[in-house]
C-alpha cells in the first residue's frame, strides 16, 4: 500500500492538526472534517486532511486571546 492510502486514527490526526482527539472525532461525526468511518472507528488519510486544511486555511497563524474583565 502506497503512503496516499495510508489513514491515521483521532490520535494522529489530533496531532496532525493540533487538537484533542475527541474533538478530531466529533468533527467527523459531524461531516467538518474529511474522514471514512470504517465500523465504529473514524480513519483519516493525511493527504486528504492536508489539502483540507489548506483550502480551509486564512493563510495566518491562530491565535486565540481571552480577555479578561476587571
Amino acid at each position: 500500500m502506497t503512503d496516499a492510502y495510508q489513514t491515521s486514527g483521532n490520535g494522529q490526526a489530533g496531532e496532525m492538526l493540533g487538537l484533542h482527539p475527541k474533538t478530531v472525532q466529533r468533527l467527523a461525526r459531524r461531516g467538518e472534517i474529511p474522514a471514512v468511518r470504517i465500523g465504529r472507528y473514524w480513519r483519516y488519510r493525511a493527504s486528504v486532511l492536508n489539502q483540507w486544511i489548506e483550502v480551509n486555511s486564512s493563510g495566518q497563524p491562530a491565535c486565540v486571546r481571552h480577555e479578561r474583565k476587571s
